[in-house]
C-alpha cells in the first residue's frame, strides 16, 4: 500500500476487529512504534478505535507464546515442555494420520473462530485434502444464517449499501458505533445520516451514538424480532405500501404471504415484542415510503433457533418494498476478479463432503458447509453418528465463546488429541495437548475479507518480523498439508497460497500490497437481465422447495423460551466494544479501560430487585450462574438484563484457569434447544434472575 509523505506504512486493521479500518503504521528499528488513522481509508475515512491504536501492544507482550508447547500434565493445568517445530509437526502428523487409518478422516475435526484473514480458507483446504468433512465454526450464530437464508430466498447475501444514497436505514440488532460488520463501519453510516437519512433502531437498548440522530426506536423484546418483522410486513401489505411493480414481476408467493400475515396485525404483535402498535406502524410506513432504504442487520438476529425464518422475514421486507439490489438498498456486491473460494479450497476433490459431514446426520439446511459446535461436541461425547477423536483449533477460544461451556469442557477432556494455535495461552489452550505459537497482524502478508461476500479484499502487508519461533497460521497449515495430505497442493513458500488467489487479477503479491484494496464492479438490478438465482427465478416470499428442505414455506413466529415463574427477567448479551469476542483482554491499554464485565439493568428493574450501580450481582439461569458488576442504564428496556460476552481474567494466571467460569456468559447457556436449519442454540431472551452477591 506504500508509504505516505510522513513515512508511515498503510495497511488495514484485521485481527483486533472484523477489519476494514485503514491504518498508518510507523516502524522503527524493526518494531511498530506508532499507529494512526488513515484519512484516505475507503471505509473508515480517518476513523480509528482504541483497538486499532492498541494493536501494536500484542506484538511484544511479555506472556506471548514464543515456542511450541507439549503437554506434560493433566488437561486444564498449565504444565508444559517447550519443543521444536519439527517435533511438534512430527507428533501432529503421527496422531492425525493414525486417527485417519483407524477411524477414518472424519474422526479429525478442524475448528476455527471468526475469520481473521486467509487462514480460514487455508484450513478448509487442508481439511478437504485430508478427507475430513468437519470444519467446525460458529457460523451457526454468525453470518451463515444471513448468507444462506439469502441464497434460498433471493439467491444472494443482501448487504446494506452504506456507500449508496440510502434515505432510510434500519439498524436491526446492529450497533456499528461499537462493533463493525465485516467492513460496514460507523463512519459510512454517519455519512448517510449527515446527508439526512432517516434512522430506525431495533434493539432492547438505545446506544448513545444514535440518540441525537434517531427517528424511531423499537425496543424489541430479545428473541422476538420475527414477530416484529411480520407485524411490519402486515402493515406494508394492508396499507398497500409495497412496490407493486417489483412484487408483480419479481416475487413468488405474494398472495400466500398476504394471507399469512393477516394474523400479525400490530395490536396482536405488540405484547409479544413489547412495542406499542402505533410505533410498529410508524416504522413500517417510514421504511416502505422512504426509498431507497437499507436494513443493516447484526448477528444478534442469528443467535436464536428460529433464525432462518427471522432473516427470511427481513429479506421479505427488503423485497416487497423494492429495496433489493438497488443503490442505497440491500445489494449483491460484485466480487473482484480473483480465484473463487471453492477453487481455492479444492472443493471439487471432495464431492462426497456433504454426505459425510456431521450435519447430514442432523439434517441441517443445504449450503451450510461448516459444522455447528453443538453437533461436533455430540460426536465427541456420544460418538454419534461416528467418533471424532482429534481436533485442530485455530483463532478460537471455544471454552468461552461456544454455548454451554460445561459441555465444551467435557468435549475437550474427552478428545484423544487436541492441537491449538494462538498468540496467548487462553482458557481453551489449557486443554490442548500441543500449543503452537502464532504470528499476528503486521508480522506476515495476509489477505482480508476473502470469501465474505462484501465485494472486496484488503491487503495486510508484513511490516515487522515475528518472534523467531512464531509462525503465521497460513504457514503452519501449509507445512501440515505437506505432511498429512498430497504435497502437490502445497508450497515451499506459503505465500504462494496468496499468489493463487491473486492470479486471475493479474497482480503480483507485491503489487497487491501496494494497491491495498481490490473491489468488484458495482452493478445494480442484475435481476432485470438474468432473474434471481432461485428455483423460480424470483424472490421466494413463499419457498418453492420448502417441503424438500423440511422448513415452513413462510416465516411463522413460535416462541422458543417457555415461561418460568422462577425466572422473570429476559437475558441477552452485548459484545465489549474494546475487545474482539474473547480476545485481547491481556492487552494492557484496553484492559485499563475495561477492568471487569458490567451487566446492564434499567433503573426501574434495578429498584425492583434492590440492587444499585457498582454492586456485584449474580445472574442465574436454569443452566448456571455467573457474576458481573451492575451498571444502571436508563436507555435499556425494563425487565431485560444485558450481560457481556467473552469474559475471562488473564491477570489471575493460568494456574487458576484464568477464572474462566466466573463471568463467562456461556455458563448460562445450553444446547438443549437447537434450530433445525443451522443447529443454532438460543442465546437471546433466556429467562434469568438476579441477586446481589453477599
Amino acid at each position: 500500500m506504500g508509504k505516505d509523505r510522513k513515512g508511515y506504512q498503510r495497511t488495514y486493521c484485521g485481527r483486533m476487529d472484523h477489519g476494514g479500518c485503514s491504518l498508518l503504521v510507523k516502524v522503527e528499528m524493526g518494531k511498530v512504534v506508532e499507529i494512526l488513522p488513515d484519512g484516505e481509508g475507503p471505509l473508515s475515512r480517518g476513523y480509528i478505535c482504541p483497538k486499532g491504536l492498541a494493536s501494536k501492544e500484542k506484538l511484544n507482550h511479555p506472556e506471548r507464546l514464543k515456542r511450541p508447547l507439549l503437554r506434560k500434565g493433566p488437561k486444564g493445568r498449565p504444565e508444559w515442555e517447550e519443543i521444536s517445530w519439527d517435533k511438534a509437526l512430527d507428533i501432529i502428523e503421527e496422531r492425525f494420520l493414525g486417527f485417519r487409518e483407524k477411524f477414518g478422516p472424519e474422526s479429525v475435526a478442524f475448528c476455527h473462530g471468526m475469520p481473521k484473514g486467509l487462514d480460514l480458507f487455508v484450513m478448509i483446504r487442508l481439511a478437504n485434502l485430508f478427507g475430513s468433512p468437519n470444519v467446525v465454526m460458529v457460523q451457526d450464530v454468525c453470518h451463515a444464517p444471513r448468507e444462506i437464508a439469502g441464497l434460498h430466498t433471493c439467491g444472494f447475501y443482501p448487504v446494506a449499501d452504506l456507500k449508496g444514497p440510502a434515505r432510510a436505514l434500519i439498524l436491526w440488532g446492529s450497533n456499528l458505533s461499537g462493533t463493525n460488520e465485516e467492513g460496514q463501519v460507523f463512519r459510512l453510516l454517519s455519512e448517510r445520516l449527515k446527508e439526512g437519512a432517516r434512522l430506525i433502531v431495533v434493539d432492547p437498548i438505545l446506544h448513545r451514538s444514535y440518540k441525537d440522530r434517531l427517528d424511531i426506536f423499537l425496543p424489541v423484546n430479545p428473541g422476538s424480532d420475527l414477530a416484529l418483522a411480520l407485524g411490519m410486513i402486515n402493515v406494508i401489505i394492508s396499507k398497500e405500501l409495497y412496490d407493486k411493480e417489483f412484487v408483480t414481476k419479481w416475487c413468488h408467493g405474494f398472495q400466500e404471504l398476504k394471507e399469512h400475515v393477516r394474523g400479525y396485525v400490530p395490536e396482536k404483535v405488540s405484547p409479544i415484542v413489547g412495542i406499542p402498535p402505533e410505533l410498529i406502524q410508524q416504522a413500517a410506513i417510514t421504511y416502505a415510503t422512504t426509498k431507497p432504504a437499507a436494513i443493516v442487520w447484526g448477528n444478534a438476529i442469528e443467535q436464536i433457533p428460529h433464525n432462518f425464518p427471522t432473516i427470511r422475514s427481513l429479506i421479505i421486507l427488503m423485497a416487497i418494498t423494492g429495496n433489493l439490489d438497488i443503490a442505497g438498498g440491500n445489494i449483491q456486491p460484485g466480487e473482484p476478479n480473483i480465484l473463487r473460494p471453492g477453487e481455492f479450497v479444492k472443493s471439487r476433490l471432495f464431492p462426497e463432503k456433504t454426505k459425510k459431514m456431521l450435519n447430514s446426520y442432523y439434517g441441517t439446511i443445504p449450503r451450510l458447509m461448516t459444522v455447528p459446535p453443538a453437533y461436533f461436541r455430540k460426536a465427541v461425547i456420544e460418538g454419534k453418528p461416528y467418533k471424532v477423536v482429534g481436533a485442530y483449533f485455530q483463532a478460537t477460544n471455544p471454552l468461552i465463546t461456544w454455548a454451554d461451556s460445561r459441555l465444551t469442557e467435557e468435549a475437550l477432556l474427552k478428545l484423544d488429541f487436541v492441537v491449538l494455535s494462538d498468540v496467548y495461552l487462553t482458557p481453551t489452550a489449557l486443554y490442548a495437548d500441543i500449543v503452537l505459537p502464532a504470528a499476528t497482524q503486521f508480522e506476515f502478508n495476509d489477505i482480508g475479507h476473502y470469501g465474505l461476500g462484501h465485494g472486496f479484499i484488503l491487503a495486510r502487508p508484513k511490516l515487522v518480523e515475528p518472534p523467531p519461533h512464531c509462525w503465521p497460521d497460513i504457514k503452519i497449515l501449509n507445512e501440515l498439508g505437506r505432511r498429512i495430505t498430497d504435497p502437490k497442493y502445497w508450497y515451499e513458500d506459503y505465500e504462494d497460497l496468496l499468489k493463487e488467489i491473486l492470479g486471475p487479477a493479474g497482480l503480483t503479491l507485491e503489487e497487491f500490497m501496494e494497491v491495498g484494496i481490490l473491489e468488484g464492479k458495482m452493478d445494480y438490478q442484475k435481476y432485470k437481465k438474468r432473474g434471481f438465482k432461485t428455483p423460480t427465478g424470483k424472490v421466494e416470499l413463499y419457498l418453492s422447495r420448502a417441503e424438500e428442505l423440511g422448513v415452513s414455506p413462510l416465516p411463522e413466529y413460535k416462541p422458543v423460551v417457555p415461561s418460568d415463574s422462577n425466572y422473570q427477567l429476559s437475558m441477552t448479551s452485548m459484545k465489549e466494544p474494546l475487545f474482539l469476542h474473547s480476545s485481547y483482554r491481556w492487552v494492557p491499554s484496553l484492559r485499563k479501560l475495561v477492568t471487569y464485565p458490567k451487566a446492564l439493568l434499567s433503573p426501574k428493574t434495578a429498584d425492583l430487585y434492590g440492587v444499585k450501580e457498582g454492586d456485584e450481582i449474580i445472574i442465574e439461569t436454569p443452566y448456571g450462574s455467573i457474576t458481573h458488576i451492575l451498571e444502571i442504564n436508563p436507555d435499556l428496556k425494563d425487565d431485560v438484563v444485558i450481560v457481556k460476552h467473552g469474559w475471562w481474567y488473564p491477570e489471575v494466571g493460568s494456574k487458576e484457569g484464568y477464572h474462566w467460569k466466573k463471568s463467562n456468559i456461556n455458563m448460562l447457556t445450553s444446547i438443549n434447544i437447537l434450530g433445525k436449519e443451522f443447529g443454532t442454540p438460543n442465546l437471546r431472551g433466556i429467562k434469568c434472575k438476579i441477586r446481589k452477591l453477599d
